[in-house]
């Protein structure tokens, strides 16, 4: 790639970036809305419950079915044929 083409494509990510950045703003979330009516916050023990535990397993139970379901009967590796020299 020339310089041109290198030059191009970072200033078209920079300003992409730039434009994302200034169109984003996390400021604004903390001033609470009317109507905004938030629960309590979750501890360490149940935030790693729920967004790691709960998709581990999940995981393993999806795993499991196919597993478990799975209705083919060629388990074993096929032999593989000698080549005639």
């Amino acid at each position: 790639m020339d310089k041109k083409n290198a030059l191009r494509a970072g200033a078209l990510a920079a300003g992409t970036t730039l434009m994302m950045l200034l169109m984003s703003s996390p400021a604004l979330a903390l001033t609470p809305d009317d109507g905004d009516d938030p629960g309590p916050g979750l501890s360490v023990i149940d935030t790693l419950g729920l967004f790691v535990v709960a998709p581990l397993a999940l995981f393993a139970v999806i795993t499991g079915l196919v597993m478990v379901l799975d209705g083919s009967t060629d388990r074993q590796p096929k032999a593989k044929a000698k080549a005639k020299a």
